[in-house]
């Protein structure tokens, strides 16, 4: 089968470029100028790729021997998906947990109050999935963006395979938006345990953990803006408040996050 690799550098500071170029003369190395974020640059990659199959793959991971063949013929087999997941192996060798559902105010304050470990199964619990088996291949609501297979016609069914990603969700919360648009039309998505990768799981965001802890939080309250519907809109200013005084919490103060670095960094460049 023949593939091509896209690889969109953003703005690197070490020696990853030149890396890149000297060992794997054939990939196509897009180099940004800039750190655009996670979603933009996947829909740089994106726009550039040809294939009938697209896969994000994060910098942190590592494929072994065989993963992808794999990956694709499983995609290929369930006509019903559109997009397939892979199960995580972590520096320890542990199954890494990956699959969450899609966020509502209810699972979230079901976290929140610790009502979803004690209720496992029920719609409070619809959130983390503490009972979702990791040794068994099934559908799976919303996997991470770690490493996702997408066949490009069902991206077409929610827009433009040259540009699936919501750029408003810069480094989070991009790929939630995705998958929850893919479903809202009908596209499933496959968790498959016949392959995996190794993870090392936030190795790049934990460099800059402050920012990172609030751009999730504040990106997941404009995923709530952008899906919540009816009644429960009411109440958006009530998660919204408790997003932020955990991100507060968690990152022992305020942040501006990466779209203030981002623009710190786009001024300094001009």
């Amino acid at each position: 089968m023949e593939m091509e690799v896209i690889v969109v550098d953003n703005n690197s500071q070490d020696e990853s470029e030149a890396a890149v170029r000297e060992q794997f003369p054939d990939v196509n190395l897009i180099q940004t100028g800039a750190n655009t974020g996670y979603a933009a640059g996947n829909n740089i990659a994106f726009s550039q790729a040809k294939g009938d199959l697209l896969l994000t793959l994060n910098a942190d991971t590592e494929m072994y021997e065989g993963t992808l063949d794999t990956a694709i013929r499983e995609l290929q087999a369930h006509h019903d998906c559109g997009v397939l997941s892979v199960k995580f192996r972590g520096p320890e060798g542990e199954v890494q947990s990956s699959v969450r559902g899609f966020p509502t105010l209810k699972n979230l304050f079901g976290e929140i109050l610790g009502i979803a470990k004690r209720k496992p199964g029920t719609e409070w619990a619809s959130y983390s999935l503490p009972d979702f088996d990791y040794q068994k291949s099934q559908y799976a609501p919303q996997p991470m963006g770690t490493f996702l297979l997408f066949k490009r016609e069902a991206l077409e069914k929610v827009g433009s395979a040259k540009k699936p990603f919501d750029e408003q969700f810069p480094i989070f919360f991009n790929e939630v938006d995705l998958l929850k648009r893919l479903d809202d039309a009908g596209v499933k998505c496959w968790y498959c345990t016949e392959t995996e990768v190794f993870h090392h799981h936030g190795s790049s965001t934990k460099q800059v953990r402050a920012s990172m802890i609030w751009e999730s939080h504040r990106s997941l309250v404009r995923y709530l803006k952008k899906h919540l519907r009816g009644a429960a809109r009411i109440f958006l200013p009530l998660a919204a408040l408790a997003s932020y005084c955990g991100a507060f919490v968690r990152a022992k103060g305020y942040h501006a996050g990466f779209r203030a670095e981002h623009h710190n960094l786009q001024l300094e460049h001009d």
